[in-house]
């Protein structure tokens, strides 16, 4: 996996023109490998992607699930895409601060890195910033000039949110964060009450399909939610509750790495992005899943942005396929394992 730009910035504010900046007992959210990081001596790892968070185990680092009262001198930061992750994400760092302790982080120009520097000035007063590899790094000492009632307005941002006029929750940083994608919407509201037996949903997010698959189709007998940001898949197990009866089955887990088969039908509205960039290559490799999934005869049910060319995929694959509805971005493709 080659290093992110952002962390190579970041690992600057530790070299030793930059005054070396101690590194003792450090926590890192947002984890991922990097060379360097082999010479220090205690760092652990939140990283809630699961591909992200395989690589830095494999790399030999330790990582946490949850936080828990642990305390630090110094806390690094890489966040994702989302203001308010990227605020929360602040306030994260804060309380797990011990008094004194730093707050390193580092954000590519294009993800608004120099706005992102004013508002940290904003709660911590003086800032030092080091600008290379079209990034920013910048980084704070705790002090009694902290500003704890933005800290207090960040950290509120970290909190799972209802969306409006539904029942579902979700919280920063998740793929369709406080809305339902209407990618999503448009394939459930097509989706056939005969699905039935075992249902994969791949790249399950919050849970959306999971519900739609659950509340339409009487006849199914599990649902298995495979999804690799353990923040969703939480979410997803909150907008479940509501199917105790329901067979159900939550697992933090990178599709690209294949699932295990025997399924009836899948759902999925398949990620095409990695980072900020197109990648039809993830799609491709959500399908390639989806064919070893599922048994003959079984059924796969998918949402796609309209340029995206799935459909010579699939028929090499071995699916019969149609596109029974679609606008102007989307299109449905239903397919069939023969």
């Amino acid at each position: 996996m080659p290093v992110n730009p952002a962390l190579e910035t970041l690992m600057l504010v530790f070299s030793p023109d930059e005054d070396g900046v101690p590194r003792d007992r450090c926590l890192f959210l947002g984890a991922e490998p990097h060379p360097a990081l082999s010479e220090w001596s205690d760092i652990v790892g939140w990283q809630p992607l699961k591909p992200k968070a395989d690589a830095w185990e494999r790399a030999g680092f330790e990582r946490i699930d949850h936080l828990g009262d642990r305390k630090f001198p110094l806390a690094i930061f890489l966040p994702g895409k989302s203001r308010d992750e990227t605020l929360a994400g602040f306030a994260i760092a804060r309380d797990a601060l011990v008094p004194g302790g730093r707050i390193v982080t580092a954000l590519p120009n294009t993800s608004g890195a120099a706005r992102f520097e004013k508002e940290f000035a904003k709660a911590t007063g003086e800032v030092e910033s080091i600008q290379k590899h079209k990034c920013r790094a910048f980084h704070a000492v705790h002090g009694d000039s902290w500003n704890e009632t933005l800290f207090d307005e960040w950290r509120a941002l970290a909190i799972p949110r209802a969306i409006d006029g539904s029942p579902f929750v979700t919280t920063a940083g998740v793929f369709s964060e406080g809305r339902i994608d209407p990618g999503s919407k448009l394939l459930a509201d097509h989706l056939p009450a005969s699905i039935r037996g075992k249902v994969a949903d791949l790249g399950a997010g919050w849970g959306y399909l999971s519900d739609c698959v659950l509340r339409r189709c009487p006849d199914v007998e599990r649902v298995d939610l495979f999804e690799a940001d353990a923040r969703a898949l939480a979410c997803a197990r909150s907008n479940l509750a509501d199917h105790p009866s329901r067979d159900l089955g939550f697992h933090w887990h990178d599709v690209t790495t294949g699932v295990p088969g025997g399924f009836d039908a899948v759902v999925m509205n398949p990620p095409f992005h990695s980072g900020q960039a197109e990648d039809v290559g993830l799609g491709r490799s959500f399908l390639a899943t989806a064919a070893a999934a599922l048994r003959r005869g079984g059924r796969l049910f998918l949402v796609a942005n309209r340029q995206l060319p799935y459909e010579s995929v699939l028929t090499e694959l071995g699916f019969a396929h149609r596109s029974p509805a679609g606008n102007e971005t989307y299109k449905l493709i239903f397919a069939d394992k023969r």
